[in-house]
């Protein structure tokens, strides 16, 4: 056969966390391009990679001592610009090629050759008289799309009876598919919203660059409520009207998102592909195969849906730009939103960057005309920003034992009284962070990490909240044996609750947290009984922070305005003031007006000086101002360096080696090694170096050549992220 079909060398890229390709050999009869999937073998086992280089160069492995490319795919190529992405991300976060290769390639037997289904469609023949839900059916139809059973009762909002009776009188007839089930085509001729004169200009603007085929980079700013959404959805179907193309839109946490997918379908008629880690396999090999063969024409996902094969790519929406959820703080370590904007460049399209709070770093990059900056400042339709007011604890002095200061107790209870909702907002799950005994001082700690215990009291659980150790609270103290001793300390969302409806016995409460809201339906139900009015108060974290729109939802009280802002997190003020102003906007959305209380015992602090008094820009010149000041982003580049490991002498060892060949000069300095605070976190001892250098550096060579002086400590890991969010 070699002599019939000449062997070639070539390069191929698996996914898995090796410094880069290998040789192979591939005999000519396979006919391969780049981007091509083959198995070849590696260590007695057979593996699935792809074709990185037909036409590599040499590589020092003689030709001898390779193997040869035992089989290749059925399955469309990668896209050149998904290769071209995954090596970009590669360089940028000094990661290895293969690891950022799996996050592309993550679905099970995603090379299989597809299995055929019967799915039916509508028949071309149909008689004059139908029954009312057989025109359902028919009504429904998208095209001569074929359709499972039960996406038509889905679709058509029928029982499978109905379904069944039609293809056994042949009104459905069936048709033999290869592959899964396709996706419903969103139709951009259904009528759209009728958008004020600021949204119609914003939108115009879109569509021109959406026009022009090329990259572009636009903040959409505006404030909550503005509509901004409305904005980009006419982006969208600007962006659909062109042949196969593909749109990709980001948002913080898909399983969040509920009340969005639902205006989608309603302006679409058709959902969206969704992309994110909780699916199931089925689910993402579905997904991602429409995507890669095209079929998929929206995507709407979490940062990983960054690295989906799309071939055609035309717009990306980022939503909540600012949100600190696009950054990855394990494995490959990078933020989506700032990967959005290189995979729109790549891609030659437009992006769009949405928020109410844009981040410090993308207000800099409008300012300076990197980025077009379009502004909404008024709410759409009869809805007014509401009115902001602090209290100051340290003259409203709290009870023992309780978190709900007088004056928002009133104003809790004037907003019952007229049968208007409200929410408190406490960024912290559970029911106390802390839990001691007032006998001797001991503290809950996880056997794993350097943490506090929270205690879950709907559970009778003590949990860590980032390794998931738990277990029941005791009767004793671990540590003197005294009985009943152990307390609960400080607040969290179920002690606030436990007030509030001792407060109000009568009163309906929904806690809106991740230990509450077990899946994607949960939430959906939550929801619809807070706008149908079920719910008289709602107590929540982070997560009512994610652009849900309550009618009657005109209160909301912020139990601790303080939290987070400070600490050794650079982003700490910027950060607070975002999740403050973002939980500020659910309050007041319709024609009743909103107030917004924080509780506070720093009431001169510049974040609620913004806020209360709409002077948002002063504070961000203050934030800009003190960041240019410590040369800390956007006026400068950090990195960070998290060594670790089981043994904490090895840890130590290995960061003072490093310490003696750290790069020293007036553009570049390096601090520490000193414990992370997370000092021990699931098992490992933790040490952290920071990197701060000059824009005119290029980081991620200097951390190259600084770690290449040093041999692999067997036993110590180095974890390298640039541009860090987290400082745990």
């Amino acid at each position: 056969m070699s002599e019939l079909f000449p062997s070639q060398r070539i390069q191929i890229l698996l996914p898995l966390p090796l410094s880069g390709v290998l040789d192979y050999l591939v005999s000519g009869d396979f006919n391969l391009k780049e981007g091509d999937f083959v198995t070849v073998p590696l260590s007695g086992r057979q593996v699935q990679g792809v074709v990185w280089d037909m036409d590599p160069k040499e590589s020092g492995v003689p030709t001898e001592k390779l193997k040869y490319v035992t089989a290749n795919s059925e399955l469309p190529a990668l896209p050149l610009n998904l290769m071209e992405f995954v090596k970009w991300v590669s360089d940028y976060t000094l990661s290895p090629l293969g690891s950022v290769l799996k996050m592309a390639l993550s679905v099970p037997r995603g090379s299989d050759k597809p299995k055929k289904k019967i799915l039916y469609k509508i028949a071309a023949d149909l008689p004059s008289k139908l029954t009312k839900s057989q025109n359902r059916v028919c009504d429904a139809a998208i095209s001569d799309m074929p359709l499972s059973v039960q996406a038509w009762c889905d679709v058509a909002v029928v029982g499978q009876g109905v379904i069944r009776g039609m293809i056994k009188t042949n009104l459905l007839i069936p048709v033999e598919v290869y592959g899964e089930e396709q996706f419903m085509t969103p139709d951009i001729d259904l009528e759209s919203a009728i958008l004020s004169d600021e949204q119609r200009t914003a939108a115009d603007h879109i569509i021109l660059q959406q026009k022009s085929d090329t990259y572009n980079c636009i903040l959409l700013e505006g404030v909550t409520g503005s509509g901004k959404t409305e904005v980009y959805f006419e982006a969208i179907a600007e962006a659909l009207g062109k042949e196969n193309s593909q749109i990709l839109v980001l948002v913080p946490e898909i399983a969040l998102t509920t009340q969005w997918l639902e205006r989608f379908s309603e302006r679409f008629g058709a959902p969206p592909v969704i992309w994110h880690s909780e699916m199931t396999p089925a689910q993402r090999r579905r997904a991602w195969w429409a995507t890669i063969r095209g079929e998929a024409r929206v995507i709407v996902g979490a940062r990983s849906a960054l690295f989906l094969p799309l071939k055609n790519l035309k717009l990306v929406i980022v939503d909540e730009e600012h949100s600190q959820t696009f950054k990855q703080d394990e494995g490959v370590m990078y933020n989506g939103r700032d990967m959005a904007v290189v995979r729109a460049m790549q891609s030659h399209c437009p992006i769009v960057l949405a928020s109410a709070t844009p981040s410090l770093e993308t207000l800099i990059n409008a300012e300076n005309g990197k980025y077009d900056w379009l502004y909404l400042g008024e709410r759409h339709g009869p809805a007014e920003l509401p009115q902001m007011a602090s209290v100051d604890l340290r003259v409203h002095k709290l009870n023992a034992g309780s978190w709900i200061s007088e004056p928002l107790f009133t104003a809790l209870k004037e907003n019952y009284g007229r049968g208007e909702q409200s929410l408190l907002y406490l960024n912290r799950r559970g029911y106390a962070p802390l839990t001691l005994c007032r006998s001797c001082g001991h503290r809950m700690e996880c056997p794993h990490c350097s943490a506090w215990l929270v205690e879950h009291h709907k559970f009778n659980r003590l949990e860590c909240h980032h390794c998931g150790f738990n277990r029941i609270v005791p009767d004793q103290c671990p540590g003197c044996e005294a009985k009943e001793s152990l307390v609960a300390c400080g607040p969290g969302v179920e002690r606030v609750a436990e007030e509030l409806q001792n407060l109000f016995p009568d009163a309906r409460l929904a806690v809106m947290s991740s230990d509450e809201i077990s899946s994607p339906k949960a939430l959906k139900e939550m929801i619809e009984n807070i706008e149908n009015h079920n719910v008289d108060f709602i107590v929540g974290t982070q997560i009512v922070t994610k652009g849900y729109h309550f009618p009657m939802l005109t209160l909301v009280g912020v139990i601790d305005a303080d939290l987070g802002m400070s600490g050794a997190d650079p982003r700490a003020a910027e950060r607070t003031w975002q999740q403050l102003e973002q939980v500020a906007g659910r309050a007041g959305r319709a024609e009743h007006p909103g107030r917004v209380i924080f509780q506070t015992y720093n009431p001169d602090h510049p974040v609620l000086q913004a806020l209360i008094s709409g002077d948002k820009d002063l504070f961000l010149e203050q934030e800009a101002a003190s960041r240019e000041a410590q040369n800390l982003p956007p006026y400068g580049k950090l990195a960070s360096l998290i060594l670790s490991g089981p043994d904490k002498n090895k840890v130590i060892n290995a960061c003072k080696h490093l310490a003696r060949l750290a790069p020293h000069s007036d553009d570049i300095s390096v601090l520490g090694p000193v414990p992370a605070p997370l000092s021990y976190l699931r098992g490992n001892y933790r040490y952290r170096f920071l990197v701060k250098a000059t824009t005119k550096v290029k980081i991620q060579n200097e951390i190259r050549d600084w770690l290449d002086k040093i041999p692999a400590n067997r036993g110590v890991r180095i974890q390298i992220d640039i541009d860090p969010y987290s400082f745990y």
